[in-house]
C-alpha cells in the first residue's frame, strides 16, 4: 500500500500544506492510506476532496461532492484511508479550515492545488495542444532571452508528451539554414493582405512563419522600427486568424511580452466567440521595462500569468499594470537546455569535461581562451563578463569590477555590446585604456560572438553579473552548467538561483540545493567589493575548497525539468476554470471570487 502525507509548507496568505508522496504515486482502485502533517502557527486544516483532472469534477467551494473529506485537523502527522478511482490519473487537493465548507478559508494554492499522481488507472493524462505565439525564437529570431525561453520551454513541454507549436513572423533577416524541411503551408487573406503561411522544425519543433505580403516584416530586423507596436499588433491578429481558418482548438494560448500581448484581448473580445472558445490564455512577462501599458492590457484579459522568477514578481507586484491581478500571477524561474549547453558536447572548447573532470577541463578552456585572446598564459583568476552593455546590467558596477580585479592580480575577460551608441564608444576608449595600461591581463570584445561566449563560460573561474535588475538572467545558469563560479547583485532571479557561501545555506538547503556562488546587495562600488573580494580570495587561498564549489554548481539541475512542470502546473489551472465556470452557480461563483481563479 502506497503512503501519501500532506505535509505543511510556507505559502504567503494560505494554509501552507503540502501534498507529495513518500513511496511513489498513488495507484487506482485501491484504498490508499492517505496520511497529513501540519506545524507552525498556521489555520486548522481539513483536507477538503479531489477530482480527476480536466474531468468532470471541478472542485467549488460549496460542493460537497468530492469523493473523500478526511474528518481530522492537522496538527500532526495523520493518516486516513482514501479510495483511488480507477478512471483517475492525478488526485488534486485544496485545504479548508472549516470541516463542513461553510464560511471557510479555502487554500488551493493560489489556483494551483496540491497534487498526487495516480498511476495504474484506466485512464492517462490527455496530452495538452500548447501553442506558443511570440516574436522571438532561438536560433532563428533571436535578440534576447525570450528567444531562448520559447524554444526551451517549448521543447520541455513536448518532451513531456504534449503536442507544442509556434506561430512566428518570418522576417527577411531570418537565418533559415536552421529550418528543416522549410515548405509552403499555404495563404489567406486578412487585413488587406494576402498572408503566406510557412512551416518547418526548428530543434524538433513545429514552427509556423506568417509572411504578409504587405511588407511589413521586410524591414531587415526584428526590432526598430518606428511601427513595431502597428507590426507585432497585426501579427497576433493575423495569428489567430491562421488558427481560426486552419480549424484548430489549442487548449493554451501562450503569448510573451508585450509584442504578443494583443492576443490576450483580442482572442477574448474576438476570437473566443468565433470557435478558438476551448482555448485559455497564459501571458508571460519577460521584462516589465518595455510597453508597459500593452502589458497591463494583457493581464486584464489573461486566465494566468507568470513572470520568469518568483523575486520578480514581488518586485513588480505593486507596478500599476500587475497589482491588480496578483490572484493569478505566478513567478516561475527559467531554465537553460543542457543540449545546447553542455561542456560534454561543446565545439567551441577543447577538452570536454563533466564534473568528474571539471579542473583539467576548464585548465585547458582558460589556455585556450588566454591565447585566442593574447592574455599571459598563466594560473590567474579569470572574471568573465557576458553581457548586454546597458544601465540595466549595471556598467558602472562592470567598470569598478574590472578596475578590482586587475587589483587582485586576476584577469577580465568582456564580450558584449551596447545598443546605445554612446555607451559603445565609451567602453571602446575604456578598451583602448584598458588594453594599453593591462594588455596581457584585460580584454574587451565588444561585440557578439556565439563561440567565444562558450569558451568564456568554460576558461574562466569565475562569471560576473551585475545587474540593477534581473527578472531571470541566464547567464549564471550557464556558467554553472560550465562550473564557473557565479557572482551576483541580489535581484530577481540572481537571487532566486545564487546562494552565497557564506551567508545562503538555509535559504539554499530549503529550496534542497547548497550554496553555489557570490552575491551582494546595494548597487556601489562597495557592494561589488564584498562579493568580488571574497570571490577571489577563495580561489587564490583554498583552491581545493574552490575546485570542489565548481564541481557542485555543475551537478546542480538548472534545466527546463522543473519550470516546465510549473508551466504545466499553470495550464492546468487555467484550464481547471471551463469546468469551474460550468458547474459553479452563481450564488457559488460569487463565494468563488477569491478561489476559483
Amino acid at each position: 500500500m502506497v503512503r501519501l502525507v500532506l505535509q505543511s509548507g510556507t505559502h504567503v496568505g494560505r494554509s501552507g500544506a503540502k501534498a507529495y508522496s513518500l513511496r511513489g504515486s498513488a495507484r487506482s482502485g485501491i484504498r490508499t492510506d492517505q496520511g497529513a502533517s501540519g506545524d507552525g502557527p498556521v489555520l486548522s486544516r481539513y483536507p477538503w476532496g479531489y477530482w480527476k483532472r480536466m474531468s468532470e469534477g471541478a472542485w467549488c467551494p460549496r460542493e460537497r461532492r468530492s469523493p473523500f473529506i478526511l474528518p481530522w485537523v492537522i496538527r500532526a502527522q495523520q493518516r486516513g484511508p482514501v479510495k483511488v478511482p480507477f478512471d483517475a490519473y492525478m488526485m488534486d487537493f485544496v485545504f479548508s479550515d472549516s470541516e463542513d465548507g461553510h464560511d471557510a478559508t479555502y487554500d488551493n494554492r493560489d489556483g494551483m492545488d496540491y497534487h498526487i499522481p495516480v498511476t495504474g488507472g484506466i485512464l492517462k493524462e490527455p496530452p495538452m495542444h500548447i501553442v506558443h505565439v511570440a516574436v522571438e525564437m532561438a536560433p532563428i529570431a533571436k535578440v534576447g532571452g525570450l528567444g531562448d525561453v520559447v524554444t526551451s520551454l517549448s521543447r520541455a513541454v513536448q518532451d513531456l508528451g504534449h503536442s507544442v507549436e509556434i506561430i512566428l513572423p518570418k522576417y527577411d533577416c531570418m537565418n533559415l539554414s536552421n529550418v528543416k524541411d522549410f515548405q509552403f503551408n499555404r495563404s489567406f487573406a486578412w487585413g488587406g493582405s494576402e498572408i503566406k503561411v510557412w512551416f518547418g522544425k526548428v530543434e524538433g519543433l513545429s514552427v509556423y512563419f506568417l509572411e504578409p505580403q504587405n511588407g511589413m516584416f521586410w524591414a531587415g530586423s526584428i526590432y526598430g522600427g518606428r511601427n513595431d507596436a502597428e507590426r507585432f499588433g497585426f501579427f497576433c491578429h493575423a495569428a489567430l486568424e491562421f488558427l481560426l481558418q486552419r480549424g484548430s482548438h489549442p487548449d493554451i494560448l501562450h503569448c510573451h511580452d508585450w509584442s504578443s500581448a494583443p492576443v490576450a484581448w483580442l482572442f477574448k473580445e474576438h476570437y473566443k466567440h468565433y470557435g478558438l472558445s476551448d482555448a485559455r490564455v497564459i501571458f508571460t512577462i519577460h521584462n516589465l521595462e518595455f510597453g508597459v501599458h500593452f502589458i497591463g492590457k494583457a493581464m486584464t484579459h489573461a486566465d494566468k500569468a507568470a513572470t520568469v522568477s518568483q523575486t520578480y514578481s514581488r518586485e513588480v507586484s505593486g507596478n500599476p499594470a500587475i497589482a491588480p491581478h496578483l490572484h493569478k500571477f505566478h513567478g516561475i524561474v527559467n531554465g537553460i537546455d543542457p543540449d545546447i549547453w553542455d561542456p560534454y558536447n561543446d565545439n567551441f572548447i577543447p577538452v570536454p569535461y563533466t564534473s568528474e573532470n571539471v579542473v583539467e577541463g576548464k585548465k585547458a578552456a582558460k589556455e585556450a581562451l588566454q591565447q585566442r585572446l593574447g592574455l599571459k598564459r598563466s594560473d590567474h583568476a579569470v572574471v568573465g563578463i557576458i553581457t548586454r552593455l546597458t544601465v540595466q546590467k549595471g556598467i558602472h558596477l562592470i567598470k569598478h569590477a574590472i578596475w578590482q580585479t586587475l587589483q587582485r592580480d586576476g584577469q577580465v575577460v568582456l564580450l558584449g555590446s551596447a545598443p546605445d551608441p554612446r555607451i559603445q564608444n565609451d567602453f571602446t576608449n575604456l578598451a583602448n585604456q584598458l588594453h594599453s595600461l593591462h594588455g596581457d591581463r584585460v580584454r574587451l570584445c565588444l561585440t557578439y560572438d556565439e563561440p567565444l561566449s562558450h569558451l568564456i563560460y568554460a576558461g574562466a573561474d569565475f562569471i560576473l553579473v551585475p545587474s540593477i535588475f534581473e527578472p531571470c538572467g541566464l547567464t549564471q545558469l550557464i556558467a554553472m552548467r560550465y562550473g564557473s563560479i557565479p557572482v551576483v547583485r541580489r535581484t530577481g532571479g540572481l537571487y532566486d538561483t545564487v546562494f552565497d557561501v557564506d551567508n545562503d545555506k538555509e535559504r539554499a538547503q530549503a529550496q534542497g540545493l547548497e550554496p553555489n556562488g557570490f552575491s551582494f546587495d546595494g548597487a556601489d562600488a562597495a557592494g561589488v567589493d564584498y562579493a568580488l573580494n571574497r570571490a577571489l580570495s577563495a580561489w587564490y587561498d583554498g583552491r581545493d575548497w574552490f575546485n570542489s564549489l565548481c564541481q557542485r554548481v555543475m551537478e546542480q539541475d538548472w534545466s527546463w525539468n522543473r519550470p516546465a512542470l510549473d508551466y504545466m502546473e499553470l495550464y492546468y489551472s487555467a484550464r481547471k476554470l471551463l469546468n469551474e465556470e460550468s458547474t459553479c452557480t452563481l450564488f457559488q461563483a460569487r463565494r468563488c471570487t477569491s478561489i476559483c481563479k
